[in-house]
């Protein structure tokens, strides 16, 4: 043991090592519970060292982020626009799910880092030269929302406190007869933080899949939000 900790002190501290051991670190105890102490800790140094390579913690957090990003697949060449989209979405779902702190950290951000914002311009371009005029895309943009990056609002809340599993009362069911309908549908995923009956990622590929090809048929259409808006009433 006293070998291993004498060698990882010996390792050179670069800004890479900083932001993975970060990463590992956020893996294993949490963000809230990250800090640069701890994180000197871990490497072996102390604390000022940490500041040759991450200016403060803003800064440690964003460069934390660009980890998790780099994990995502690149674009799949010659594929056309639909599966390369999907496969990029989902690639960057499974680097999240991997590493849950980094919605949260995506989300308290007050900008985009060079690597997230080229990951969304990688993203739009896949629907520019998919034949997607700079209207249609726009709009494409807003549907998608954060699931361009693989993640849905659900992913950021905590899953409600378990409930005693009792049977529906028949007073429910009279008064909430295609709630409890669906309650009491086949549960696919236990963990589900969007609650007993749901497969998270199949629900969320099965969204995604109405999206796409909503979109496809909107390109066919030369779908254009001009009149849409020509008609809004103030």
């Amino acid at each position: 043991m006293a070998q291993q900790t004498e060698a990882v002190r010996r390792t050179p501290l670069t800004r890479d090592r900083v932001l993975r051991a970060a990463v590992a670190l956020a893996d294993d105890i949490g963000i809230e519970a990250l800090s640069m102490r701890k994180l000197a800790k871990e490497l072996g140094v102390v604390p000022m060292a940490l500041y040759k390579h991450v200016s403060n913690k803003e800064q440690l957090l964003d460069g934390m982020v660009d980890v998790v990003m780099g994990e995502i697949d690149p674009p799949a060449p010659g594929s056309n626009w639909k599966s390369t989209v999907r496969h990029r979405i989902l690639s960057a779902r499974r680097a999240f799910l991997g590493h849950p702190w980094a919605a949260q950290v995506i989300q308290s951000r007050s900008s985009p880092t060079p690597v997230v914002l080229a990951y969304m311009d990688s993203v739009i371009g896949m629907f520019r030269t998919g034949g997607f005029s700079v209207d249609l895309t726009h709009h494409v943009m807003h549907a998608l929302g954060s699931r361009m990056m693989g993640i849905t609002q659900e992913l950021f809340d905590a899953p409600p406190a378990p409930r005693a599993q009792t049977a529906p009362s028949q007073e429910d069911a009279g008064e909430y007869p295609y709630v409890m309908e669906l309650a009491g549908a086949v549960a696919h995923d236990e963990d589900s933080v969007l609650g007993r009956g749901c497969d998270d990622q199949f629900e969320f590929e099965f969204a995604l899949d109405l999206l796409l090809d909503g979109f496809e048929r909107l390109r066919q259409q030369g779908w254009s939000s001009a009149g849409h808006l020509r008609g809004k009433t103030p």
